[in-house]
């Protein structure tokens, strides 16, 4: 049967042992085909709609930084902070990695978006072992969906003119 639980102390105990893995040791570029640089960051880029996101990821407190703003400042939505956080949630890393981020083009929802897939490439730089989890989560492919362009002769890309027989 399972070890019984007989005080608070010996299930504080028992969740010590369960915290989340620490991350193995990267590879330095030159010394294998890592693409993590002198400094111990990784680069990757990643893209959603029209944005395109260019993440740095280096071991850390688990500070997130685009564009030289905090992460709550610039994504002011919790909803789109928990999607830049889903890779490093699903991978169980979370404050493990600082970030630091570039994001150009698009509305603040592809870049988050971008962020996110840039985020999920750059762990599989630092760690390759992670790509199952990532890959399994679907954070590895880019969603390629943009707006489609508008047509001549219509007033947007599929929108027709009101019909009237008379």
């Amino acid at each position: 049967m399972a070890q019984d639980t007989r005080s608070l102390g010996d299930l504080k105990s028992r969740l010590v042992k369960a915290e989340a893995p620490k991350a193995p040791e990267a590879v330095v570029q030159g010394e294998g085909k890592s693409k993590v640089d002198k400094q111990g960051r990784a680069y990757a880029t990643g893209r959603r709609k029209n944005a395109i996101a260019r993440v740095w990821l280096k071991r850390g407190t688990g500070k997130i930084v685009i564009e030289g703003r905090e992460e709550q400042v610039y994504f002011a939505r919790p909803v789109l902070r928990m999607l830049i956080h889903q890779p490093l949630v699903t991978a169980n890393r979370e404050g493990q990695y600082d970030v630091f981020a570039t994001i150009a083009g698009g509305g603040l929802s592809g870049q988050a978006g971008a962020l996110r897939h840039g985020l999920s490439r750059a762990l599989i730089t630092m760690e390759p072992d992670l790509r199952p989890v990532l890959k399994a989560g679907g954070f590895l492919t880019r969603d390629p969906r943009v707006v489609e362009r508008k047509k001549y002769g219509k007033p947007k890309a599929r929108r027709s003119f009101q019909f009237s027989k008379r």
